[in-house]
């Protein structure tokens, strides 16, 4: 994911020398890679987030197009009041993009976990919110961030995330993408859990069911028109690799409530408590119940 946000960046930039590509020692080979194409265009602010984001919400001011990249969680954490003041409150023109979703950062532990910044940053106004799942999908986002007048959030991942989708792929605002089609199970999911939530419709249409995977890539402003044509009392099962509270199932819950939808919202993610164990992203997401297993177990002890 994030060779494709460096390369979709690197495209843009070519073409629009107000793109400002904001570090916070990241320490990658592809900022290297856009360092020796745009040297203009890069500045990297060590590790002081805060005065990153602030000063990329004054690039804003005169013309630039600053998108800010380091670790999701000392973005959306660290840096929480300078996005909602300096860059948000002001709607500037920033574009905000944390690296590492999720459980991505699997080795380090909960420190640089991601697993609130839906919950933490959707109540900001003015603030799109995008968690792409594939690298195609990273690409779309960066397109649409910079096509979009106003502060975005993308949240992706960092493991290699297998591809979906073909191309051409474009996001299309108002709907989220159909994977799979079936109407015995729904699943809603978001971001680089794609993956185990593929294989996980993949048992369960071994034992027989029509199992429809839909894939929300833009979280705010959400959509979810699909759902007015559900049957009344169908179980929806959300899967996330984020806390169960604030993040897509929240939202999906929200959305029933507000529209007055007669279905159930199962959320299956980190169960409002810091992610356990250390390891690859294979391991993390096994010892937390987000592995493929894991979650077609969790899903056929409902049906």
């Amino acid at each position: 994911m994030q060779s494709a946000y460096i390369g979709k960046l690197m495209e843009l930039a070519e073409k629009d020398p107000n793109i400002l590509h904001i570090l916070a020692d990241s320490g990658t080979g592809y900022d290297e890679m856009f360092r020796r194409n745009f040297p203009d265009q890069i500045y990297n602010f060590g590790i002081a987030e805060e005065n990153m984001v602030a000063a990329a919400a004054g690039m804003a001011t005169v013309g630039k197009i600053p998108f800010v990249f380091t670790a999701g969680a000392f973005l959306a954490y660290r840096s929480f009041e300078f996005i909602r003041d300096d860059i948000c409150f002001q709607n500037q023109n920033v574009k905000i993009v944390g690296m590492g979703s999720g459980l991505s950062w699997s080795s380090l532990g909960p420190t640089h976990h991601t697993t609130e910044d839906l919950a933490v940053l959707r109540a900001i106004p003015n603030l799109m919110i995008l968690s792409p799942a594939t690298p195609k999908q990273v690409a779309a986002c960066v397109e649409l961030a910079y096509k979009h007048q106003g502060p975005v959030y993308i949240r992706i991942g960092m493991n290699r995330e297998k591809e979906f989708f073909e191309d051409p792929y474009e996001i299309t605002e108002g709907r989220n993408d159909i994977l799979t089609v079936g109407d015995d199970i729904l699943i809603y999911t978001t971001g680089s859990i794609l993956e185990e939530v593929s294989e996980a419709a993949e048992m369960l249409k071994k034992d027989g069911k029509d199992v429809q995977v839909m894939n929300a890539c833009i979280i705010k402003p959400f959509a979810c028109p699909e759902l007015e044509q559900i049957r009344p009392g169908q179980t929806v099962y959300v899967v996330e690799e984020h806390n169960i509270h604030g993040g897509l199932a929240s939202i999906l819950a929200e959305h029933v409530a507000f529209n007055g939808l007669g279905c159930k919202i199962v959320p299956i993610g980190i169960e409002d408590r810091f992610a356990a164990g250390y390891g690859s992203i294979k391991q993390v997401r096994k010892a937390n119940g987000l592995d493929a297993v894991s979650i077609y177990e969790r899903i056929k002890s409902y049906e």
